[in-house]
């Protein structure tokens, strides 16, 4: 299999990659060759695309083999192997090193200018190269993918040796690979225009991709700290340009900040236009005593304290507020809305213990989902028999094969789109 030149590849590339096509997706091309490639993948994808910037550590009397490779994030990968067969020396190491961290550093400002690096965080990031040689670049771009929070990394490239899938097993979730020849002696070899691609190329490529699918900008997040009693608590304030409402986020466990979960579904409805803040219910010292994750009543006032601060905040005032509640925090929000003063507009719980809310529940009026993954039986159980206990609009959806966390390829998509469609149908102006 050969290929006419980059553009070409991925747009093969793109259609073997179908299967991701509506997932929460961003696309990192490797610079510079790999983001022609990744380009016509990001528009069979319907998806970003932002560069992954790595460099290859080349040998010094010999830079196209590769010795390792390092990238954004402080990512670094050395193949020991090249290095005793080449007797390279700590030193050549160090000096090589350092002056392919200036390159890198010059590039970031050089494709992205002012604008930022596209939000990976809980979302499937598909690493492209226009093919692979020794594996290091990929192997540190897949590293740095990882480190940017993806949920999910798949690399997919044109052409790649036999060996593809041995030598970057445990670096991807998935590999994808359209050719691999056993005559692989270099990725140029596969195409007939291998033409090296200029810095213009790869920043006029970004530009095209941000004018098709602008995801998630102007969505600025801000570090805000919600007051409780005497406790005060960390949280994290994002606000879309045009926010139509703002969504709390509550975990029993006191980890709604840090969730790489609720950090996914957050970003879903950023890019529907609803802001959302992420905040701890507990401090690290009360989430010690298991008893206060249990304890529904101190989570449901952390959680109305958060909404009263949060509906005279500057760039959020005036807007409609809902609640997405998970496990035990999902019993809180539902707690929380039984009050007379609450008045959220919507609560949407995830694999959360309504059935922990007691007899409030037949008090909320808020309109209220409650996602449950089929493969969760005994949650689906609780759920069912909290519903029958709602006397406000409510529905139960359940996600076929999720599990208690929704690890399951897909499953959180799901979620998160089921709560983005149950907000933005019943956000309104809030009435103050």
């Amino acid at each position: 299999m050969h290929f006419s030149d980059r553009p070409e590849a991925g747009r093969r590339l793109g259609e073997r990659l179908d299967h991701l096509r509506g997932r929460d997706v961003v696309v990192l091309g490797l610079p510079r060759g790999g983001v022609p490639v990744a380009a016509e993948v990001a528009a069979a994808l319907d998806a970003p695309l932002d560069v992954c910037l790595v460099r290859k550590l080349g040998v010094p009397y010999q830079p196209e083999l590769g010795m390792g490779a390092i990238g954004e994030d402080g990512v670094r990968v050395i193949n020991q192997e090249v290095l005793r067969g080449t007797g390279v020396s700590d030193a050549d190491l160090a000096r090589v090193e350092e002056h392919e961290l200036r390159v890198l550093h010059d590039r970031a400002a050089r494709y992205r200018g002012a604008a930022p690096a596209v939000r990976v965080t809980g979302r499937t990031a598909v690493v492209v190269d226009d093919g692979v040689a020794t594996g290091a670049t990929a192997r540190a771009a897949c590293r740095i993918a990882r480190a940017r929070g993806a949920a999910r990394v798949v690399l997919a490239v044109p052409v790649a040796p036999r060996d593809f899938a041995r030598r970057l097993a445990g670096d991807a979730d998935e590999l994808v690979c359209l050719h691999s020849p056993r005559d692989f002696a270099a990725v140029g070899q596969f195409y007939a225009d291998f033409t090296q691609v200029a810095d213009a190329e790869v920043t006029d490529c970004l530009r095209r991709a941000a004018r098709r699918h602008p995801t998630g900008a102007g969505a600025t997040g801000r570090d805000v700290t919600v007051t409780a009693g005497a406790v005060r608590l960390g949280g994290r304030l994002t606000v879309p340009e045009g926010a139509v409402g703002v969504v709390v986020f509550a975990h029993g466990s006191g980890s709604s900040r840090h969730s790489p979960r609720n950090r996914f579904v957050a970003e879903g409805l950023h890019r529907a236009g609803l802001a959302t803040l992420l905040f701890d219910l507990l401090t690290d010292a009360e989430e010690a005593d298991r008893d206060n994750v249990f304890d529904i009543a101190l989570l449901a006032g952390r959680l109305l304290d958060a909404t009263r601060r949060l509906r005279g905040e500057p760039g959020v005032e005036g807007l409609a507020v809902g609640w997405f509640g998970a496990s035990t925090g999902a019993a809180a929000a539902l707690w929380a809305a039984a009050d007379p003063g609450a008045r959220p507009a919507a609560v949407v719980s995830r694999g959360g213990r309504p059935d922990l809310a007691g007899p409030r529940l037949a008090a909320v009026t808020a309109p209220t989902l409650l996602v449950v993954g089929g493969a969760d039986p005994l949650v689906l159980d609780l759920n069912r028999r909290a519903q029958a206990e709602l006397r406000c609009e409510n529905r139960l959806a359940v996600v076929p094969g999720a599990g208690h966390l929704f690890q399951e390829p897909g499953t959180l998509e799901q979620v998160t789109e089921l709560a983005r469609d149950w907000f933005t149908d019943h956000m309104a102006p809030a009435h103050v």
